[in-house]
């Protein structure tokens, strides 16, 4: 949403300039008061004073007092004379939202650091906030090394944006009558078992980094799949880099936001080549433009210098109208464009342009 001059008075205007100027203290004050226990102390006992929350605490009743103070501008607790600490809606957000821990641990363990080096990363388009976890080009060629904290909370960060919507979207491609997909980025084959599942008949083509590949088969594997499903380690930055011909549909999710514009036309040229004329190649992202919530588009804005300070340097989250002239550059069309599919994504049905 852009800003305009009737949306804030001058007053407002300078109070959302002092909360981003002090945001990141706000951040690791409000993520020790939910990991400390406080925030939960203060739901279970309301009223409770700062003493009497220290004593069933790790910190001091001066730590607690200082955390619960800059909680209230927070706005994660209020306090009264009489009652005492009390547990705001945000608070209980803090505390309880799934989405709202996922997002804060994946900012606290994979980029709170990282994020010193932004401008440098901006300034190179090389992902330079990455060696606060290891010694590599992209995150992607040391997902599965990163250090555990951090590996833990970008697998939750990134399967719980997907997790919720892969039934919707196999119950499409399915649909279809589809009979082999080519699931290009499987990660660690998370959707490809979904659509097992669901179907009997259809097989899987897997391509992905050789990490994730082993990754995706071991799972997959496990579950007694095996001989419906083929592993291609590819790795797509490889302009040369082919891919298997003729399957129903290639899929890509969540995978064309961690390329630059230039590097997602090669890829759709390549899925574009791989086609047959009866053919889909089906793309689900989250695009910021088509959210129903500013608070989404918000968490998109941020995830996008991500992916510059951490991911690879040059990719972002797209809008969909960048999406659409990527598609066109490769020779492609939007036959169909479902908005509001799961949590906040977006799925293009794309065909061969004529």
């Amino acid at each position: 949403m852009k800003d305009s001059p009737s949306r804030h008075t001058v007053e407002e205007a300078q109070f959302a300039a002092q909360r981003l100027a002090f945001g990141p203290i706000m951040f690791q004050a409000t993520r020790i008061l939910r990991d400390s226990g406080i925030l939960d102390s203060v739901r279970r006992n309301p009223g409770q004073t700062s003493a009497q929350i220290a004593e069933t605490s790790d910190f001091s009743a001066y730590a607690c007092t200082v955390l619960l103070e800059a909680g209230l501008s927070a706005e994660v607790v209020s306090v009264d004379d009489d009652a005492g600490w009390l547990l705001t809606k945000v608070g209980y957000f803090i505390l309880k939202d799934e989405l709202t821990r996922t997002n804060m641990d994946f900012t606290q363990d994979v980029c709170y650091l990282a994020m010193f080096h932004l401008e440098e990363a901006l300034r190179t388009e090389r992902p330079a906030g990455l060696k606060v976890h290891g010694e590599w080009d992209t995150l992607y060629d040391g997902l599965l090394a990163l250090p555990e904290e951090a590996r833990e909370s970008w697998l939750a960060f990134d399967h719980y944006y997907s997790d919720g919507t892969f039934p919707q979207a196999a119950d499409l491609l399915l649909g279809w009558g589809t009979k082999s997909i080519l699931d290009i980025g499987c990660n660690v084959g998370k959707f490809a078992l979904v659509c097992l599942n669901k179907s009997s008949t259809v097989t899987m083509s897997l391509v992905d980094l050789p990490r994730m590949i082993e990754e995706a088969q071991s799972n997959i594997g496990d579950a007694g799949f095996a001989e419906r499903v083929s592993a291609h380690p590819t790795d797509m930055l490889d302009p040369n880099a082919a891919l298997p011909q003729g399957r129903d549909v290639i899929w890509m999710s969540q995978f064309l936001c961690c390329f630059s514009e230039d590097e997602v036309v090669s890829i759709l040229k390549r899925a574009r080549e791989a086609m047959s004329p009866d053919s889909r190649v089906v793309i689900m992202d989250t695009f910021w433009d088509c959210q129903k919530h500013e608070a989404a588009t918000y968490s998109l804005h941020a995830t996008s210098l991500y992916f510059t300070c951490l991911a690879n340097g040059s990719s972002r989250m797209y809008d969909v109208k960048t999406m659409r002239r990527c598609l066109e550059r490769a020779n492609l069309r939007v036959d169909v464009q479902h908005d509001e599919v799961g949590l906040s994504h977006t799925i293009l049905e794309c065909r061969i342009a004529e």
